[in-house]
């Protein structure tokens, strides 16, 4: 599969078009991609639902609170896919310092920004498309994005210098949150019966990456989304939204429910890696779902998520994504395979899926259909 060089039209940032009075044709979403359409569901409704909220600091506690806050994160990511993580070990000064240094980057100005414009062949670098199909209609929306680990393809030189805070911020808030999502791998694998370094096995030495997105104001947000439907490529994803701005939406049946968050929370949820991982074939299985989800052969499903723009006010998050080894076959567990339940999913390396969701961009679960064994 091979990788684009360059964008196929030129970039225009999404942050200069903000002011403008309408929004640009190639923004605007066919009518059953736009946001408000059905009066009757919670979203139009203006409702907004509070997702399961995990105290995580019951896992430093007794053997009954352990077990019940490991429940309680099994339960979520069967019912949700997502669930709000509540001391969680990252401190809020830290997670209001990189908040803070971002949003000052995204308001430098434009030259400063353009120093850091990213290419197809890796995404890394100051963006603002996803995916290299030609006449796409695209998303209003900014971002940066970073690759954390492994070392080897860490890349200071691709970070921005400015805020001078920005660097040291973003380095520590990683490290910590590759300790999240190290405690949280343990926690799934436990809940699925097995030893807690299954699925440290199963993603071998992990990878991670941060996107930092930028949704500027938007005069027309009722025909546009910030970010189109999609469920994550990789194994988990750790969001910190902003204080002040709803806008994430998370698909619950035929409905798209607008998530409130809660203070201090990080946001976690599957991604399609662990879905295969542990997704069983049984007969009409329902499958909105995506490589934690494959890790998993979809006991735990990833589930499709959008966000939405706002009319008046900027909204900015940091996606962090904690994803297995590149070269490493993404496969259902031979542990979870048995004759009545074969594989869902055939083996692909998690680089080959990336490759193919860079050239799609989002594209709700269709990209899972990728990996469905015959």
């Amino acid at each position: 599969m091979e990788v684009a060089q360059e964008w196929p039209e030129p970039i225009v940032r999404v942050q200069s078009l903000a002011d403008a009075e309408a929004i640009p044709e190639r923004y605007i979403k066919p009518p059953s991609e736009r946001p408000n359409l059905n009066p009757g569901t919670a979203m139009a409704a203006g409702e907004t639902v509070c997702l399961p909220v995990v105290d995580l600091g019951g896992l430093r506690g007794g053997a009954a609170e352990r077990q019940a806050t490991m429940r309680a994160v099994s339960d979520a990511c069967r019912e949700w896919g997502f669930f709000q993580a509540v001391n969680h070990g990252v401190s809020p000064a830290l997670t209001a310092a990189v908040r803070e240094a971002w949003r000052q980057f995204f308001h430098l100005p434009m030259a400063e920004k353009q120093a850091y414009a990213n290419s197809p062949t890796t995404f890394e670098g100051y963006g603002s498309r996803l995916g290299v199909k030609k006449g796409a209609i695209l998303d209003w929306g900014d971002y940066f994005f970073l690759q954390l680990l492994p070392q080897s393809i860490k890349n200071y030189d691709k970070w921005p210098t400015l805020p001078a805070s920005l660097r040291e911020t973003t380095e520590a808030y990683g490290e910590e949150l590759v300790k999240l999502c190290g405690v949280i791998k343990e926690v799934l694998s436990l809940t699925l019966g097995m030893d807690e370094g299954f699925l440290h096995r199963g993603f071998g030495e992990p990878g991670a990456c941060l996107r930092v997105n930028f949704y500027p104001k938007c005069p027309q947000p009722e025909l546009t989304l910030g970010l189109s439907p999609h469920s994550d490529p990789g194994g988990m994803t750790v969001l910190l939204t902003d204080e002040h701005v709803k806008g994430l939406q998370v698909r619950k049946g035929d409905d798209w429910i607008t998530v409130q968050p809660i203070p201090d929370a990080l946001i976690v949820n599957i991604g399609d890696q662990i879905q295969v991982k542990l997704f069983l074939k049984e007969k009409n299985r329902e499958s909105r779902s995506s490589m934690m989800q494959v890790l998993t052969n979809a006991t735990y499903k990833s589930v499709e998520h959008r966000v939405m723009v706002n009319p008046t006010a900027e909204r900015l998050s940091l996606a962090f994504f904690y994803n297995p080894d590149d070269d490493l076959p993404v496969e259902p567990a031979a542990e979870l395979v048995t004759p009545t339940s074969p594989p869902a999913y055939k083996a692909m390396t998690f680089k080959e899926y990336k490759l193919y969701m860079r050239m799609v961009g989002p594209s709700g679960k269709s990209h899972v259909d990728l990996l469905k064994a015959a």
